[in-house]
């Protein structure tokens, strides 16, 4: 089992040192998607799961490694990536498995909870609720190695290749899972039946791994109302639902929650409610976004790169300036201004007066300057260059979706052209993980001394998968600004 000792929890902005993260790397039930079922299970397209591994997400965690813990990799590479390699360096339970305690791996830590007999008869009780499993089939789990049923509960799959269960294949994007707002952490309360055995097996580990035993009163679920029984399960706005997408902790004391397809204004307003009451922090922002698959999280549409640099879709927040012009149009479709964004922020004490912002990037200079101490003007990168229709194109394949490892070393896909071109001009450079980690390994450059850099992976397969870098990270700890 991993160490608990010295493991703490803290997050308190979306740029600060990464020192600890939670990820899930592509398991097999990501190649059992069927085209029948891929939108049942929150996909666009069937993916190739072997691509996506070993061409793709294996980039990304030794690229973490490298930041986060290079002595599980520095000077190994060239070892662990050999042509005849099992791959075990990347599969949670085989040996030789890189089992780091600061690029953590969730099927490491269910495996570990179900070590506990307690806890193992009372989860597998509850996913075969959740899963209509008959008498049998609950046998049947009872008399798995805790690692193979930790591999079944996520992949869906028996050690002798039987399909057992749906597979979790949305489950590679932990940051749906919850949200750390300092030293608190933020369960999810998925939207869509595909994610419920997930935020399951989520709440299973959070309240029962060693790792958070001392933070187990800072776990906070979002409560579900008296009258959630009678509400249709047609009528989104009115259910009471959240993923981490739409959860932003910007500032020590401040966090964005979006509204929009996955996240709900009662959702917002319980969320509030309590961290207001349990003073983890003073102000929360409501960011309200179409309910459209183009922007299903907030985290889709901006992200922060810098204290005073942001990427976001300028034409959802900006729609006039893509008809600049007054035609008759403009006034035509009037009739569609609900659709547009609202930005609404409450204060701890003064809910009763909130504030509103016309612009996004009103709200995120504020933050710039005025709570991360930015001395100058904020700056903006817009998806695509913000040229149409590059801007929503790479908005869809997650130019938006960016995680900082640290303030200006970010990770992103390569193959949204216009938008690394924007980048570029602001004087970052653009490096592809392949040569940054061959750099790294020759020597030639120190993770410590990069900045203003944009490390682009390929994403042929990962970017039909709908999500990004910010989407595919729960982090755990960052460095305070």
């Amino acid at each position: 089992m991993l160490q608990k000792d010295t493991f703490q929890i803290q997050v308190s902005s979306e740029i600060g040192d990464l020192h600890r993260i939670l990820i899930h790397s592509p398991d097999k039930g990501l190649g059992k998607v069927i085209p029948s079922k891929a939108q049942d299970w929150l996909f666009e397209d069937i993916v190739h799961l072997e691509t996506i591994r070993k061409k793709e997400y294996d980039l990304y965690v030794k690229v973490l490694l490298y930041f986060l813990d290079p002595a599980l990799i520095q000077g190994k590479i060239q070892e662990i990536d050999a042509k005849n390699s099992t791959r075990n360096f990347y599969k949670p339970n085989k040996t030789g498995f890189y089992a780091s305690e600061k690029v953590i791996e969730l099927e490491i830590l269910l495996k570990e909870i179900l070590d506990g007999q307690t806890v193992r008869q009372q989860l597998i009780a509850a996913v075969c609720a959740t899963e209509n499993c008959n008498y049998q089939q609950q046998q049947t789990l009872m008399d798995l190695p805790s690692a193979d049923l930790a591999t079944l509960f996520i992949s869906g799959t028996l050690p002798d290749g039987k399909i057992f269960f749906a597979p979790l294949p949305n489950l590679i994007f932990t940051r749906d899972l919850g949200t750390t707002i300092n030293n608190y952490i933020l369960l999810n309360k998925p939207a869509r039946k595909a994610r419920s055995r997930e935020a399951l097996l989520c709440k299973y580990i959070f309240f029962n791994h060693p790792f958070f035993e001392a933070y187990r009163q800072n776990i906070i679920e979002v409560p579900q109302t008296e009258e959630h029984f009678l509400i249709p399960e047609g009528e989104i706005d009115q259910q009471n639902t959240l993923e981490g997408g739409d959860v932003m902790m910007v500032s020590k004391n401040h966090l964005l929650i979006g509204c929009g397809e996955r996240t709900t204004p009662l959702a917002a307003s319980n969320v509030i409610k309590l961290l207001f009451e349990k003073n983890v922090v003073q102000k929360v922002t409501v960011i309200k976004i179409p309910h459209k698959r183009d922007f299903m999280h907030l985290d889709t549409v901006f992200t922060q790169i810098k204290k005073g640099l942001w990427v976001l879709l300028s034409s959802l927040f900006n729609p006039e300036q893509n008809n600049p012009q007054q035609l008759p149009l403009t006034h035509l479709m009037d009739i569609k201004k609900p659709d547009r964004p609202e930005i609404i922020q409450f204060e701890n004490g003064r809910i009763e007066t909130p504030k509103r912002y016309e612009r996004l990037e009103d709200l995120l200079s504020e933050i710039s300057e005025k709570e991360l101490g930015f001395k100058e003007k904020t700056q903006f990168i817009y998806s695509g260059n913000n040229i149409f229709p590059h801007d929503s194109r790479e908005q869809w394949t997650d130019g938006c979706n960016l995680l900082a490892l640290k303030e200006g070393v970010v990770l992103a896909y390569d193959r949204n052209d216009k938008t690394l071109q924007a980048f570029k001009q602001q004087g970052f450079i653009v490096i592809k993980a392949a040569d940054l980690l061959k750099k790294l390994e020759r020597g030639e450059l120190q993770t410590e001394n990069i900045s203003n850099t944009i490390i682009t992976f390929p994403s042929a397969e990962l970017s039909r998968a709908r999500g990004g870098f910010h989407c595919m990270s729960m982090p755990l700890f960052r460095a305070e600004l």
